[in-house]
């Protein structure tokens, strides 16, 4: 079965407020990509585990209809709420029953999110859908991150590293997935001509505040917050101190660079 993780609307309504769309080089890797593979446009994109629509937002700049799905209502109902553009439509579903003819999806894919699937169902699942000479794009963020601002870059990624790594203490298994850069991922894709890509950095604008707002619609902090909401609030409130500190500013709106390393699995069937 596939891990039910966002499902409540108070952390649906943090997603959409803090987590980020796919970067320029991880948008440029997949769009490349799609370019060399697909001779045809192609006319249904299927976004799965979509959440509150970031990554569904950058497909539908670049395809004629995208269908972003998640398997918890909350953050559809979030992404809905977002006013989408006129090519995107949301609906729930889990991942590994898709509501779609056989052999009728162009583009399938996935932002930080296959990891919480049922890897063999849904792999099943995405063959049956997809038409021959599909794509198949799933990718995530890594814990691989770091904060930079002027010349105290380092400090400041140490001081988001050691909040970072304690809430991981409260990682779902599944979270393994993200650790092994998607190997096992990679080699369930029941596609031969498929490639992993496990370099991709991004450079994501964000603010202090922001950054903290992350670590907040994080699945392991949101497990931290139902143990102990005192504690886990305390936790990002001294975390935020200690980034203005070290930054030498007062304002929690002052923007910083966010960098990430993605990995992307890509396959044509």
């Amino acid at each position: 079965m596939a891990t039910q993780m966002f499902e409540g609307k108070g952390h649906a309504a943090v997603y959409q407020k803090y987590r980020f769309e796919p970067g320029k080089e991880l948008q440029q890797t997949i769009l490349t990509y799609l370019q060399e593979k697909r001779t045809n446009p192609a006319e249904l994109v299927v976004d799965v585990g979509c959440g509150t629509g970031q990554g569904t937002r950058f497909l539908a700049e670049h395809f004629k209809k995208v269908v972003g799905t998640d398997i918890s209502e909350a953050q559809i109902q979030e992404a809905k709420d977002s006013h989408p553009p006129p090519n995107v439509s949301y609906l729930a579903c889990p991942a590994e029953e898709l509501p779609f003819e056989d052999a009728s999806v162009d583009v399938l894919t996935s932002f930080t999110a296959a990891h919480w699937f049922d890897i063999e169902n849904f792999m099943r699942e995405a063959n049956r859908v997809m038409k021959p000479g599909g794509c198949v794009v799933l990718s995530t963020y890594t814990v691989d991150m770091s904060l930079r601002y002027g010349n105290c870059s380092e400090k400041l990624t140490k001081v988001f590293r050691e909040t970072w790594d304690m809430l991981l203490k409260y990682s779902h298994s599944r979270i393994k997935h993200v650790l092994e850069d998607y190997k096992e991922i990679f080699e369930a894709l029941p596609f031969p001509d498929k490639k992993r890509i496990t370099d991709i950095f991004d450079k994501i604008p964000m603010t202090v505040a922001g950054v903290v707002g992350y670590m907040e619609s994080a699945s392991p902090y949101q497990v931290f917050l139902k143990n102990d909401p005192k504690a886990a609030k305390s936790v990002l409130q001294e975390t935020e101190k200690r980034m203005l500190e070290t930054m030498g500013i007062s304002s929690p709106e002052t923007p910083v660079e966010f960098w990430v390393r993605h990995v992307c699995v890509l396959g044509c069937k």
